[in-house]
């Protein structure tokens, strides 16, 4: 029974968490306490899901594109444009706390992420670049377009209906959780409820295969980077709402990379093909509350990303079927002697095989 649970892929996301979880309450005795003020829900978790929504939804926009055998390393990029042009949009405007400008603001924002990303789904499917190099040019060039749009400024907004989406409460809740936990369940209820999921992970198996299958390769594909571009220009308008201004440098910077650990640490295999939604928000978490603890331990900036790094190999290092086996081998071997088994080809332990001549 146990082995059971311990071969399961989101067995040890789950442990890390909850060590993690475990670690902050020894640092902090009221770490898991929840208040509710005003009829708002506060504390430390509702904090880590709500400052975690952003790089969740990118996670989960990635783990599509991961299991179609691709990658996505623009999806900050992506972030910074779509802040950017919908803080400018507000900013431009005679009165920025219309409902008419934010939603017009919003709209122009999704439009052109969804545009970015069916530029990267055009390259990877249609023109058959390496996915890697095919989202390196929008990585690049996309801060650079970002600042372009912000005139190279930190645009400042006033507050209003925009503050809402990053900031906001509904129903207890903040806002950016209620987004982040509706997509999760449509693209759940997509990929596991439907033969969607099943084309996705036989075109990251083998592509060519599925091809001739009579797969629609080029439209899946396609429509897991639009997906993705989608995800990341909601997260930028969630960062841009939450501090009410449009940071082209520093918004989304290196989400991508803490999105494809989310993705790995949740079990999805970078080779393509498996992948989980429910591993992804795991790790998605995980990245999260490390942030939380680094803070709250007063681990230096210096070695913050060291600390994040060691404890993300050694998640995956768990992980690892090979890794465990060689462990258990190891335990095995310090427990008492190994016992020698028969040898099947009759000869015995130190006989030679006969060799004709």
């Amino acid at each position: 029974m146990m082995h059971r649970l311990t071969s399961s892929p989101l067995f040890w996301p789950a442990a890390a968490l909850i060590g993690l979880l475990a670690l902050n309450v020894v640092l902090t005795p009221s770490f898991l306490s929840i208040r509710l003020e005003s009829g708002h829900l506060y504390g430390s978790l509702i904090d880590i899901l709500r400052n975690g929504a952003p790089m969740m939804l990118v996670a989960l926009g990635m783990t599509l594109v991961i299991a179609s055998r691709g990658i996505d390393l623009s999806v900050g990029a992506v972030v910074s444009i779509s802040g950017a042009l919908a803080c400018a949009h507000i900013a431009a405007a005679s009165d920025q706390t219309s409902l008419g400008t934010v939603a017009a603001a919003i709209l122009i924002a999704l439009a052109a992420s969804v545009a970015l990303g069916l530029w990267n789904g055009m390259l990877v499917s249609s023109f058959g670049i390496t996915p890697i190099i095919a989202t390196l040019v929008l990585m690049t060039a996309g801060r650079g377009i970002a600042l372009l749009i912000t005139q190279g400024q930190i645009l400042t907004l006033g507050g209003g209906p925009f503050k809402v989406l990053g900031a906001g409460y509904a129903l207890g809740l903040p806002v950016a959780i209620l987004i982040t936990l509706a997509v999760f369940v449509v693209v759940a209820a997509v990929t596991r409820r439907s033969a969607l999921g099943m084309l996705l992970e036989s075109i990251g198996v083998n592509p060519e295969a599925s091809r001739l299958a009579g797969v629609r390769y080029r439209t899946i594909v396609l429509a897991v980077y639009v997906f993705s571009g989608l995800c990341a220009g909601v997260a930028g308008l969630m960062i841009a709402s939450n501090i009410s201004a449009a940071d082209a440098n520093n918004a989304g910077l290196w989400i991508e990379m803490d999105a494809i650990l989310a993705v790995v640490i949740g079990g999805t295999s970078l080779l393509g093909g498996r992948f989980s939604l429910t591993g992804t928000v795991l790790g998605a978490l995980i990245i999260q509350t490390l942030t939380t603890t680094v803070y709250t331990a007063g681990i230096t900036p210096e070695t913050t990303l060291v600390f994040k790094a060691v404890v993300v190999i050694a998640v995956c290092l768990l992980q690892a079927p090979r890794f465990r086996r060689l462990l258990r081998r190891r335990a095995a071997t310090s427990d008492g002697p190994v016992t020698a088994r028969p040898d099947s080809t009759g000869l015995g332990a130190n006989s030679e095989p006969v060799v004709a001549s």
